[in-house]
């Protein structure tokens, strides 16, 4: 008699079979509306002001790192949701319980700089923009946040999140459209593009304000928790397909934004796109303000019921929805006073690097193919990096 050998967890591969577009491109609008949702608003500055000329380059290895990362993501919605629905993996259970705390706490720091971002873009329309008055301003709009959660739910502002995400993209839409343009009329009429001058910094300076830059490409991850809504396979393709689209438009949109970035003369700021948007066309301002209030404000109301739900899943109803909302905005209210917005995206992005180490290991558990584990590894080495060595641009 052949005694039976162990499952193999590795053997099992991310089919996207049956997963028609009729309800892919409605599982997309989640990790879109997170991955844009602050991203495109202050990536072209951090790094600007961290490599200079070579920002495109910099944007190409973080748009690799998150979809090596978003791989995880997709491997462990394929094999550790079955291993996690059975409990018999005990390394597992503990480190998905463990990622599920982190991923809260990566949620409230995302509050806060949603908010902090869509502060400083209001504000600047004033001539207000002190880091005072953004705090200030973003501790009033979280309050607001707050109220509401305790006393009517947040879920019927929910439903903001796909508007938010149409004119997000249509307005990035207009921005590339109209970089374009400068930089065709740049060229005609130079016969070159003026780039930015390369900042005085080490390599050890630069490789760790990349690092810090995780977070603007994050939010591949909201599928993971898709599941009462889409199957495996919707969420899988859902996820790669998110990425493929939304890297892309971040790489071309760098790559377009790279001539006009000298008009900011070495001064880089976390609302510096409005100066951008301003050289390319005067029309451009006011809606790329509007865009970042309705973009900024509904990634905070989607990540405080995240965060919330999160919660008073993790600690098994102990924590009930109302005070989960009181948690999450308290905490964010007390974030919005730590720092400028460029601290409070490198924290963000190491809050996420620790859930996404969390979640290597779940993948490196459920998982005996060695070539894989090793792919693992280094994608968690990666995120050790970020967790330990990220600093803010400026």
């Amino acid at each position: 008699m052949h005694s039976k050998s162990p499952p193999d967890h590795s053997a099992c591969k991310l089919k996207t079979d049956g997963a028609p577009p009729s309800k892919i491109i409605p599982a997309m609008s989640t990790p879109l509306a997170s991955i844009f949702g602050s991203g495109f608003l202050v990536v072209v500055p951090i790094l600007a002001s961290a490599v200079g000329p070579y920002a495109l380059l910099a944007m190409i290895v973080v748009v690799c790192v998150a979809f090596l990362v978003g791989s995880i993501v997709r491997h462990n919605i394929q094999c550790a949701e079955p291993v996690l629905a059975r409990g018999s993996n005990s390394v597992t259970l503990v480190a998905e319980q463990l990622s599920s705390f982190a991923l809260v706490a990566a949620y409230v720091v995302s509050v806060c700089l949603y908010v902090h971002i869509l502060s400083s873009f209001v504000l600047a329309s004033f001539d207000l923009d002190t880091a005072f008055n953004k705090s200030l301003l973003t501790t009033i709009i979280i309050g607001i946040i707050t109220v509401i959660g305790l006393f009517g739910g947040l879920k019927p502002l929910e439903k903001i999140e796909r508007l938010a995400l149409y004119v997000t993209i249509a307005i990035l839409g207009l921005l590339l459209i109209m970089f374009a343009v400068y930089d065709a009329n740049q060229y005609i009429t130079f016969k070159q593009f003026t780039l930015p001058e390369m900042p005085e910094r080490t390599a050890w300076e630069i490789i760790t304000i990349v690092a810090g830059t995780l977070i603007v490409v994050q939010g591949f991850e909201t599928t993971r928790y898709l599941g009462e809504q889409f199957d495996a396979p919707t969420r899988i393709k859902a996820s790669r397909w998110s990425q493929y689209f939304s890297l892309s438009i971040y790489v071309l949109f760098v790559a377009l934004a790279q001539p006009l970035v000298a008009e900011l003369n070495g001064v880089y700021d976390d609302n510096s796109l409005i100066t951008l948007a301003a050289t390319a066309s005067l029309l451009l301002p006011i809606p790329l303000i509007i865009a970042a209030g309705m973009s900024q404000f509904s990634a905070a109301v989607a990540d405080t019921l995240a965060a919330a739900a999160n919660l008073k899943e993790t600690t098994q109803q102990r924590i009930n929805m109302r005070w989960g909302y009181l948690l999450v905005g308290v905490t964010a209210m007390l974030l919005a006073w730590s720092g400028s917005t460029f601290e409070i995206i490198a924290l963000a992005s190491r809050a996420f690097a620790f859930y996404y180490l969390l979640q290597c290991i779940v993948a490196f558990s459920v998982c005996t193919n060695t070539r894989k584990r090793l792919l693992f590894v280094f994608i968690g080495a990666i995120l050790a990096f970020v967790l330990i060595f990220a600093v803010p641009a400026g």
